[in-house]
């Protein structure tokens, strides 16, 4: 049977039958030039379909390679606008919708899911898809605690899926340039990171009190809390930006801006399958808002085990004094970089590039394609579960450290704080029955 005859499904499952799959194969070659035979597609189906859930479904409808035909979102709202948007994109009704995620997962006519849910939906939307043999494309933040990232990381490994993580700016060329510039020593011997986020204060609504309303007709409230604790409904309580500032539902902005840039202070450290051994932190917590408890300042020490310091702030409106983006600091200089930015001290090493012996980091110039691109080879996304995980273990470090407000020590190897059962206890979070790990 020649490649070009291999049909899509048997292609994947033969594929993931292979340990080692040696280099990615471009997928036009599964189908004719030009031309992707629907036999050849990949099929999506979407769990979660507000803004970002929207736009990256639109990002895979945009991909010849791939299709969707299902969506799934307990608002009714939300889920027949995408209903709708995939329909008229494809010029038929093609498109089919659910309540509940289950039975979306257990089609086995789907080969991978998006998952742009809330946050704490995020691993059991993501265990459940894995599961079922999906591969999947999970919006950031990861996790809600650091058990919940090892479990998934754990169901990656068990079932061999492919796994695409939000972190879009690995996708992205003056993040890869940034980092391969300080990887490849044109800074000197690395000795700092500053990253600098938005804490997001500006987009509470500061609400001193708030008011219980009907359920609107065909949400699923009870559903949209799922393993969070009962709560009474309120309409500022579904709706970003307040739920991204419930610690019920969200970390808040230390795990879901914060990751982005985490993520590339790791990528250009080096330190993608490892942490830090030190952390300390301290943060501001709201005092005039009734629903929203997230913090709304935060500063977050960290120390590598080869003496790299890495220092996390979330600030208000101007940052104040902190400057956004990731600083890598060197004995020789220092490199910038940001979303459309790019400075380096001295200037000129802004016009060099890696030599043919030196590190060349894996290049991706669309995060939805190159999980496309991976579920046909088998081979890891540039997002992958390993650093993925990492990247966000990281920032739910910090957030234990300003939770306690104390010194931690951390054995980034075993993923505990060693002689330490009061930090240890924060690895989990309790689910309301019956939703479980």
């Amino acid at each position: 049977m020649t490649k070009q005859s291999i049909s899509r499904r048997q292609f994947i499952q033969r594929a993931a039958g292979i340990a080692a799959f040696p280099s990615l194969i471009p997928i036009s070659a599964l189908g004719r030039p030009g031309i992707i035979p629907p036999s050849e597609r990949i099929t999506i189906g979407c769990i979660g379909l507000g803004g970002m859930g929207r736009g990256d479904m639109n990002a895979f409808m945009g991909s010849p390679n791939a299709q969707v035909v299902a969506v799934c979102d307990v608002k009714p709202d939300a889920r027949a606008m995408a209903r709708d948007m995939v329909n008229k994109h494809y010029g038929g009704e093609v498109c089919t919708e659910y309540v509940h995620f289950e039975e979306l997962v257990a089609r086995d006519d789907i080969d991978a899911v998006l998952i742009a849910s809330n946050d704490h939906w995020h691993v059991l939307h993501a265990l459940a898809a894995v599961r079922s043999g999906k591969d999947v494309y999970v919006e950031k933040p990861l996790g809600m605690s650091i058990e919940e990232v090892q479990t998934l990381r754990a169901a990656i490994r068990q079932y061999g899926r492919v796994f695409q993580f939000g972190t879009q700016q690995r996708s992205s060329q003056e993040f890869r340039r940034a980092c391969e510039l300080v990887r490849n020593g044109r800074i000197g011997k690395l000795k700092n990171i500053n990253v600098g986020v938005h804490a997001g204060a500006a987009e509470r609504s500061g609400l001193k009190t708030f008011t219980a309303a009907p359920i609107p007709a065909g949400f699923d409230y009870d559903l949209w809390l799922g393993p969070a604790p009962v709560a009474p409904f309120i309409p500022q309580r579904v709706i970003n930006p307040h739920w991204f500032h419930i610690s019920d539902y969200s970390l808040g902005y230390i795990t879901g801006w914060g990751i982005h840039h985490m993520d590339i202070a790791q990528w250009g450290h080096g330190t993608e399958l490892t942490g830090p051994i030190e952390i300390t932190g301290t943060a501001k917590w709201p005092t005039d808002d009734a629903l929203c408890d997230n913090p709304i300042l935060w500063d977050v020490h960290y120390r590598y085990a080869d003496g790299v310091t890495l220092h996390f702030t979330g600030a208000g409106p101007g940052l104040e004094g902190v400057r956004h983006g990731i600083m890598f600091e060197g004995g020789d200089g220092w490199v910038w970089v940001n979303r459309g930015g790019l400075e380096a001290s001295p200037k000129e090493l802004l016009l060099d590039s890696p030599g043919a012996t030196e590190i060349r980091l894996p290049a991706s110039t669309s995060h939805h394609q190159d999980l496309l691109d991976c579920i046909y080879s088998r081979a890891d996304t540039i997002s992958n579960i390993e650093v993925a995980s990492r990247s966000d273990i990281l920032c739910q470090l910090g957030w234990i450290a300003f939770t306690l407000n104390r010194p931690l020590r951390w054995d980034p190897d075993h993923e505990t704080f060693p002689d330490d059962p009061e930090a240890n206890h924060l690895l989990r979070k309790n689910y309301r029955e019956p939703w479980h790990l």
